[in-house]
Parts: structure tokens; sequence; C-alpha cells
């Protein structure tokens, strides 16, 4: 049975026929050729697929999209229409946090979340909230700078 969901995306409104319970993930990539959250472990416990909804970092892996039905999501893609999205983008750049790229857009989503919540992070809540993302690069020091360099930038300081 399909039915047609509407919901923000990336501040457009944007509406989707929904099939069952296809993950928001496949419906960015595959329908509205969203590529920026990547698909890893499909079992929220890599990182690669997280986005905002409603302001909140959520696994799109495994997240129906029959259940964003007025959501408001970011993607990747929408970071850079918010101040904290530029900030992030830029420390992320002038750092050079990530090699790969495979994990970036995940971790993004995680610390753009944690900030918009927290303008003054400390260490170790940034580090507690990207516990959860698998980065296999060994980026770790410059993405805790990048997250550093966006909050003083923002006027807090992680």
């Amino acid at each position: 049975m399909s039915s047609s969901i509407s919901f923000q995306l990336n501040g457009s409104m944007v509406r989707v026929d929904e099939a069952g319970d296809e993950p928001l993930l496949f419906v960015l990539r595959n329908r509205l050729d969203l590529k920026a959250a990547h698909f890893g472990c499909g079992l929220e416990q890599c990182g690669a697929c997280v986005v905002s909804i409603d302001g909140q970092a959520r696994y799109s892996c495994t997240l129906p999209v029959s259940a964003l039905a007025g959501a408001d999501v970011t993607t990747p893609e929408g970071l850079g229409g918010d101040p904290v999205g530029m900030a992030l983008l830029e420390a992320f750049e002038a750092e050079q946090a990530g090699q790969c790229g495979y994990c970036i857009s995940g971790i993004l989503m995680r610390v753009h979340a944690l900030l918009k919540a927290q303008c003054r992070p400390s260490r170790e809540a940034v580090v507690a909230a990207l516990d959860k993302h698998l980065c296999r690069c060994g980026a770790h020091g410059s993405i805790l700078r990048a997250v550093e360099r966006a909050a003083a930038r923002l006027g807090g300081g992680a």
C-alpha cells in the first residue's frame, strides 16, 4: 500500500510517495538524489547516515519515511543554510577534518545538532556526542579541533 508523505527538506516542502517502511536514507539517496548521507552498516552502529530531524540527530538508515509527516529534515546538503552549519563547514575545511570523507557527513550532522542545542559544549560533551560514529581514518583530533573552532566562531567555546 502506497501513500504520500510531506515534510520540510533543507528548507523546502517535499512530497514523496511512501512505500511501506522504506528507510529515509533510501528515499534521500535513490529518489531525491541527495547523496551526502551514506549507507554504512544499516544498523545504527556507524553514524554515516545521520541527518537532523526536528533539530535532533537521527539515523536515517532505519527510520521509515512514513514517520516523517510534517517533520523538518536537514541533510548535510542543507548545512549551508544556517550560521551553525556554515561555521562547521568552514571549520572542518580549515582543520582538514576528515580524510576519506565517508563518516564526515554524519559527524557534521551530529555536531550541528549539538551546537544548535548547546553553544558551549565541553570537549567531553563533543566526544560523547561522537562516541557512536565510526571513523577509521584517524581524523579524530582534527574533528575535535574543527568543532571547537566552529563553537568559538559562533561565540561559544567547545
